[in-house]
């Protein structure tokens, strides 16, 4: 599959600017090319569930827009059809990094992977959730 068609950094930014719901979550995009994104959210109380930790439909949304987004660095626009994650701690820190990779890209289907970290006051990550998107490339 060509490479010449896939989004750059400014594009991603302005991208990520144009969703609302990312606006409204406080999505940023810090790096992203080559098949590869790093997303950022800090902490926010108005995003948790019940018990304080991140609610599991912010982490979902994290993880898949990193997904789709290292996807697009390398094939343009897409759309997922089908997404999954796992959960596998608390998700509580002063910031969330989301890191999506591009696994494969064909003319039907692309893959990728997402993994979310945790960071705490002191300046650690802790991984606490990781997601797989299957999406479809769109017509230019």
């Amino acid at each position: 599959m060509s490479t010449g068609q896939g989004f750059d950094l400014d594009r991603l930014v302005a991208t990520n600017a144009s969703a609302a719901f990312n606006r409204l979550a406080g999505f940023e995009v810090v790096s992203a090319g080559a098949g590869e994104v790093v997303l950022r959210m800090a902490w926010r109380d108005d995003l948790t569930q019940y018990a304080g930790h991140l609610h599991a439909g912010m982490i979902a949304a994290l993880l898949d827009t990193a997904c789709g987004f290292a996807a697009a660095s390398i094939v343009g626009s897409v759309t997922a059809s089908h997404f999954s994650m796992n959960c596998l701690k608390p998700a509580v820190g002063r910031s969330f990094t989301a890191k999506g990779a591009l696994l494969r890209a064909g003319r039907r289907q692309v893959f990728a992977r997402s993994e979310l970290f945790a960071e705490n006051e002191q300046g650690e990550a802790v991984l606490v959730a990781t997601g797989e998107t299957v999406l479809i490339p769109l017509a230019g």
